[in-house]
């Protein structure tokens, strides 16, 4: 079967990346603490907190009304409504680096960075057939209307930052915030089974990259999680710096978060003994 290649999102993609570029020539110091501020909103609270650990693994319970304002912030990084997200990322896991595995470098690196955004297929496209791997999220109306309208809320967003700092705000907190963030969490599914090393046996290539972690808020310690996917920590050594699971420790702290996961002694002594669990 031929390619079906989505030539609205490679357009829409490459004008990102070109608007993104001209942000260089609107920079100002409060346009890059907002593109800060913003990317850890959307990319830190929204995909890494929200979109993964507590919508598709449930690896923490919050507040509902937690969940939805989280899930606002997750929509605002313009990388699929909640319901085909956390689809697809449950998938991902169900054939990681085999036959139907969405984003797999098996198929080159810049397929799974990038690459397979760009074409049709029906199980990830067709929503009567994606909403089966995330039933929990496709029984909420509230999810089944942000899944719909997810793309909406970036442009009132836009206009009230063009008011209060002009185009340097929209450039850096909107175009270059969304661009940044795209290609940070693409290196999960990239990078991160692609270089890196391995401390447990997992039936894939998914590795723990330090600089994927610092990209993604902890994210890039991935054959962790792949290993212990219900943990709501990634990072499982001292020196696996993990911001997103210090931010649930924080929520719970203050009894915003509970029912926290993280991986027993006998479970990771037994994930240890495999004879797989080699650098890589």
């Amino acid at each position: 079967m031929p390619i079906r290649w989505k030539r609205d999102s490679i357009f829409a993609f490459a004008l990102m990346h070109v608007a993104a570029a001209g942000a260089f020539f609107f920079f100002n110091w409060q346009a890059f603490w907002l593109f800060v501020a913003m990317q850890w909103i959307t990319g830190g609270l929204g995909i890494c907190l929200c979109y993964h650990r507590l919508l598709t693994h449930r690896s923490f319970q919050v507040p509902k009304p937690l969940e939805y304002l989280l899930v606002m912030f997750s929509c605002l990084a313009w990388q699929n409504g909640p319901i085909k997200w956390v689809a697809t990322h449950r998938i991902h896991h169900a054939r990681s680096d085999g036959p139907g595995d969405p984003h797999s470098p098996t198929r080159g690196f810049w397929w799974a960075h990038m690459g397979w955004l760009f074409t049709f297929t029906d199980e990830l496209d067709d929503y009567e057939k994606y909403k089966e791997f995330a039933p929990d999220l496709a029984r909420d109306p509230v999810y089944r209307f942000l899944n719909k309208t997810f793309g909406f809320y970036q442009f009132p967003l836009a206009v009230l930052f063009y008011f209060w700092g002009g185009w340097p705000f929209v450039f850096w907190g909107i175009i270059f915030r969304t661009v940044f963030m795209w290609h940070a969490t693409w290196f999960v599914n990239s990078a991160a089974h692609t270089w890196g090393y391995r401390t447990w046996a997992v039936g894939d290539r998914s590795t723990n990259n330090w600089w994927v972690a610092l990209l993604t808020y902890g994210e890039g310690w991935h054959n962790n999680h792949h290993a212990f996917p219900k943990s709501a920590a990634h990072g499982l050594k001292w020196w696996e710096l993990d911001l997103t699971y210090l931010t649930i420790r924080f929520l719970s702290a203050l009894r915003l978060a509970w029912d926290i996961h993280v991986p027993t002694i006998q479970q990771r002594e037994r994930m240890a003994r495999q004879p797989d669990a080699v650098a890589a």
